[in-house]
C-alpha cells in the first residue's frame, strides 16, 4: 500500500501526514446521498477502514463530541495503536440558551467535561488536538476561553490548541490570537478566500488544515444531477474539467492536490466514508501537486458568488439530497 508524506503541524512539533481522516461521516449521517443511518457504514467495517487509513500512512484523525458515534468508533479502532496515530477532537458547544457565552467558572466546567467525555470515549488519556468546534469571533476574543484552553495544554491533557473557523475574520483573529497551534478552515476550488491568511499563519507558525476540500462531495463524481437550484454551480463545477491531465485523473484528484500545492497548507480533511474514498485520497496525496501554470488557472476558476456557497443552507433546504 503507499504511503503519504507528513508535514509540521505548526510549531508544535508534531508531525501529521498530508491527508487528514475526516470522522463525522462514521458518526452521523453527513453528505449528498447519506440520508440515514441505513447508508452508513457498521462499527465494524467503520474499524476496518480506519485500520486501512493507518496501514496506508495517515495518522491524523479528527472527530468531534458532536459527530455521534465518530468518537466511540475511534476508541475502539486505536486503543491499542495509540503511538500511530495523532488524535484530534473538538469541544461541544457551550453557549446558553440565550446564546451568551457562560461565566468563567461555568465555561470551564463545560470545557474539561467536554474533553473528560471525548478521552473516555476514545479510550485514551490526552488529546493530540483539542479545537473550539465553530469558533466565532466573539469566542475567539473571549480571554477565557484561550486561558482555559492553554491550561490544558499546560497541564498534558491535551498537546495542542485548535479552532475551527468557517469566516476569513475568524481566521485571522484565531491566528493573531497567539492561542490556536492550529486552524480548521474551509477551502477549496470553488471557494479561496481563505488563501489570503496563509502567509500570516505561515509566519507566526500556526497550522492549517483544510477542510470542505471536496465541498462535501460537489468537487467529485458526486458532482453531477444536482437540484435545479444549484445548476449555474454544477456548471461552473464542469469547467474544471479543462484541468483534468497527467498525473490528475478526475476531479476529486484535482480539488486535493490543489489543497496540497500551497505550502502553508499542513494537512487536507477528506471525509471517508468507503475504501474507495481512502484509496482516491492516498493516491491524490503522492507529493507530485500542481504546477505553477495549473494552480494559476484552477485559481482562476474560483465561483463568481462566494456568498451563495452555502452549504448548511442547501442542506436545510434538501437541495443535496
Amino acid at each position: 500500500m503507499m504511503s503519504v508524506n507528513q508535514r509540521a503541524l505548526g510549531n508544535t512539533g508534531i508531525s501529521v501526514s498530508e491527508i487528514a481522516f475526516g470522522g463525522v461521516e462514521i458518526g452521523i449521517p453527513y453528505g449528498i446521498g447519506v440520508n440515514d443511518h441505513s447508508d452508513m457504514l457498521s462499527h465494524w467495517d467503520a474499524i476496518k477502514l480506519l485500520h486501512a487509513a493507518v496501514d496506508g500512512g495517515i495518522n491524523l484523525f479528527d472527530t468531534a463530541r458532536l459527530y455521534g458515534e465518530s468518537e466511540l468508533i475511534m476508541g475502539k479502532a486505536f486503543y491499542d495503536r495509540r503511538d500511530k496515530v495523532v488524535l484530534s477532537t473538538k469541544c461541544k458547544h457551550f453557549r446558553d440558551e440565550k446564546g451568551n457565552i457562560p461565566p468563567y467558572a461555568v465555561l470551564k466546567k463545560i470545557i474539561e467535561s467536554s474533553l473528560t467525555e471525548s478521552l473516555s470515549t476514545l479510550q485514551t488519556d490526552y488529546a493530540d488536538i483539542f479545537m473550539l468546534h465553530q469558533a466565532d469571533l466573539q469566542i475567539l476574543e473571549n480571554e477565557d476561553v484561550s486561558r482555559i484552553f492553554l491550561d490544558l495544554k499546560k497541564s498534558g491533557a491535551i498537546r495542542a490548541t485548535g479552532a475551527s473557523t468557517y469566516a476569513t475574520d475568524e481566521t485571522h483573529a484565531a491566528i493573531e490570537s497567539g492561542a490556536w497551534d492550529v486552524i480548521q478552515l474551509p477551502f477549496n476550488l470553488m471557494d479561496q478566500r481563505q488563501q489570503k491568511l496563509f502567509s500570516l499563519a505561515e509566519e507566526k507558525g500556526v497550522a492549517l488544515v483544510i477542510r470542505s476540500v471536496l465541498l462535501k462531495g460537489l468537487l467529485s463524481s458526486k458532482g453531477r444531477d444536482l437540484h435545479p437550484a444549484l445548476k449555474d454551480v454544477e456548471e461552473h463545477v464542469r469547467k474544471y474539467n479543462g484541468l483534468i491531465k497527467d498525473n490528475i485523473p478526475d476531479l476529486s484528484t484535482l480539488a486535493t492536490k490543489f489543497a496540497l500545492s500551497f505550502k502553508e497548507v499542513t494537512s487536507v480533511l477528506v471525509g471517508i466514508d468507503r475504501h474507495e474514498y481512502l484509496m482516491k485520497s492516498l493516491e491524490a496525496a503522492d507529493g507530485h501537486y500542481l504546477n505553477d501554470e495549473i494552480r494559476s488557472a484552477a485559481m482562476g476558476l474560483e465561483y463568481p458568488e462566494l456568498e451563495f456557497l452555502d452549504l448548511p443552507k442547501w442542506d436545510r433546504l434538501g437541495w443535496l439530497k
